[in-house]
């Protein structure tokens, strides 16, 4: 079998998400527009037990759901779905002090991976997420 297509073009797939998720941002960086990525998804991650973060990892481009799941430590305490500010400040102090993600970050990074998923399969899983999912990727 060959390879599939998201495997092989992963690192060019990802590259363009990056670039959009820096222009939708107004970020001046691919290395700002990573950490801000990384800061929303790890945001994200927090809230979903095991089991609902590896289904949302499996509508991920590739290297997205790579950076979803790395240095994760399953036994961190879930938290809730809180209000967009509160969860965009936890964004934002992921490397606080090289961190340039604007109060936007977390409809940023939404409206740009929507650009880059399977918009229908990742509105599905949503809806079978806990209340507040939904939410945090509207746009």
């Amino acid at each position: 079998m060959p390879i599939p297509m998201d495997l092989q073009h992963a690192s060019e797939d990802f590259e363009r998400f990056l670039a959009d998720a820096r222009d939708t941002a107004g970020l001046a960086t691919r290395n700002q527009a990573f950490t801000m990525v990384e800061g929303v998804l790890r945001t994200f991650r927090r809230r979903l037990s095991l089991e609902d973060a590896i289904r949302f990892a499996g509508v991920l481009p590739p290297v997205v759901r790579a950076i979803f799941v790395s240095d994760w430590d399953p036994e961190e305490a879930r938290r809730p779905f809180t209000d967009v500010a509160t969860m965009t400040c936890e964004a934002q102090g992921l490397r606080r002090h090289h961190n340039f993600a604007p109060a936007s970050a977390i409809r940023d990074v939404a409206a740009s991976l929507r650009r880059h998923v399977d918009e229908a399969a990742f509105d599905r899983l949503l809806g079978a997420l806990p209340e507040g999912a939904a939410g945090f990727w509207a746009v």
